[in-house]
């Protein structure tokens, strides 16, 4: 069970970013802003896109408020033990993630938090993620 921390994954960050889907921002709406993190993954992620569009000068401004109002989870050893023991448990069992994935897994894992994801591959590993995903509907 999760204790109330809510980890935003790269590909719902960059849905807040931009402001798309509308249905984001009603979830959002509903969040005690200091429950919502990131994983530091997530910012190497985010920067790396960026990096790959040094003209995207209203995007890097964009990023660069949301990192300024989120909390960045750094990646330490606890997160590592955490990232080492899911990933062996997965592959145990014939489950995978992309590696950046897998990080983002692990580092939601280690702090007890809900992984917010549209991301269908995280299903697969869905027994050990609490997850919810902020592109569907509120209900």
């Amino acid at each position: 069970m999760s204790n109330g921390r809510l980890m935003l994954d790269t590909n719902t960050a960059s849905y807040i970013i931009k402001g798309r889907p509308a249905v984001i921002r009603d979830h959002l709406r509903r969040q005690i802003p200091s429950s919502i993190c990131i994983s530091a993954i997530t910012e190497a992620e985010l920067l790396l896109g960026l990096a790959k569009k040094p003209d995207a000068g209203q995007l890097a401004q964009a990023v660069k408020e949301f990192l300024l109002h989120v909390d960045i989870l750094p990646w330490n050893s606890d997160v590592a033990g955490t990232y080492a023991t899911l990933r062996a448990g997965c592959e145990a069992v014939g489950k995978s993630l992309c590696t950046m994935d897998m990080l983002i897994a692990a580092h939601s894992v280690a702090v007890d938090a809900t992984l917010v994801t549209s991301d269908k591959a995280f299903s697969q590993i869905q027994n050990y993620l609490n997850l919810q995903d902020w592109t569907q509907p509120l209900a």
